[in-house]
């Protein structure tokens, strides 16, 4: 048995003769620096996600600086973050000179609690930034309404929510901004990096695209301190092309998601909770064990690929060894830390291999 975490040459494979037109076509226009192939997937992508506006820039971390920056987030600024998610989120804080105030995960679905988001704000707070972990969208009205209430902004981290909708609405447009990673490993996945942002807000959107472009609008004309981070026009095309199949596979991530829950119901471990209002798109499906790697362990054996998402939380990273914290201080991230693991999921996986992963589980109980 041979069962990799996800395939993705098997991605390129279905899609090979559209992919390699679309690069083909790229590589014939001579223009290979934004123009019309980004212009066309930012169109694209901004109907898809329901939102006005979409800025293709070079990758999720720098779709997220970019956002607190168009939002003139600096030193002295607190940003409100999951204490569990990918570190990414903090960096992206950090980068802009801000303070990331971490809040702790609702046990049960693993995004940030919302009940104790409004003890976290101060003066200081600038943003709050919820993740949709694991492509589950996270509950935002009581984060939009507490934004309102205390006249700050809303970014959201979309990295893994391709798709994913929060009361019947896709997920795009929710916050202020919206910031998506194209990374190839996605449910939305280019041939190497790649990001955006999709906002409804016209002056972000403006912002974000002379910051991505040296803070320029006309060549050697530059109007404030910008960076090089602009959306590829080759992976632009290839996400075009991967953009009209993403229903589907997103559809295919679901029925996977289903065998397993049903297939997984009397192995001991703890699985995904949905909350009613969320319909997500599976980027991950992620248990819980007390003996995680021993499971971790037994799968490998079995020649079963998984990963843990993500073993380490922000806080405990040497990266944020200033911040003097311990596992006592974010017991929760810490608890989710030690138990998640993430079984093998991806719109190519057969249903056979689907069950033989949860006949193994099940084996190993």
């Amino acid at each position: 048995m041979k069962i990799p975490f996800l395939d993705l040459g098997a991605s390129y494979r279905e899609l090979k003769h559209e992919i390699d037109t679309a690069v083909s076509r790229v590589l014939d226009s001579g223009w290979y620096i934004l123009g019309p192939e980004i212009d066309a997937f930012e169109a694209e992508w901004a109907e898809y996600c329901d939102a006005k506006h979409a800025v293709g820039v070079a990758n999720g971390l720098d779709a997220l600086i970019l956002a607190l920056r168009a939002l003139d987030v600096g030193p002295g600024a607190e940003v409100i973050v999951p204490s569990n998610t990918y570190i990414a989120t903090w960096l992206a804080v950090s980068a802009v000179g801000a303070t990331p105030v971490p809040v702790e995960p609702n046990p049960a679905t693993h995004n940030i609690d919302t009940t104790r988001i409004a003890e976290a704000i101060t003066p200081r707070t600038k943003v709050l930034l919820p993740v949709h972990l694991y492509g589950q969208p996270a509950d935002m009205d009581p984060i939009l309404t507490l934004a309102r209430q205390h006249g700050i902004a809303v970014v959201e981290d979309a990295a893994q929510a391709h798709g994913s909708r929060y009361k019947g609405k896709r997920i795009g447009s929710h916050g202020d901004i919206v910031c998506w990673s194209f990374y190839p490993g996605k449910n939305l996945g280019a041939l190497g990096d790649g990001g955006a942002i999709t906002t409804n807000r016209a002056d972000l959107a403006e912002k974000v695209q002379v910051l991505r472009n040296y803070g320029s609008r006309v060549k050697y004309v530059n109007e404030v301190q910008g960076m090089n981070s602009r959306l590829d026009p080759i992976q632009a095309a290839v996400l075009r092309v991967k953009l009209k199949h993403l229903d589907d596979w997103t559809e295919r991530r679901r029925t996977i998601a289903e065998l397993y829950t049903k297939g997984l119901k009397d192995s001991g471990l703890i699985l995904p909770h949905v909350p009613e209002w969320a319909n997500p798109v599976w980027h991950l499906y992620v248990v819980r064990s007390t003996e995680r790697d021993a499971l971790q362990q037994t799968l490998a054996a079995a020649g079963i690929g998984t990963l843990i998402h993500y073993p380490i939380p922000p806080h405990m990273q040497e990266a944020y060894a200033g911040l003097d914290m311990t596992a006592d201080t974010f017991p929760l991230a810490c608890q989710l830390a030690n138990e998640v693991i993430s079984m093998p999921i991806g719109p190519q996986m057969e249903r056979q291999k689907t069950a033989d992963v949860c006949n193994v589980v099940c084996a190993a109980d």
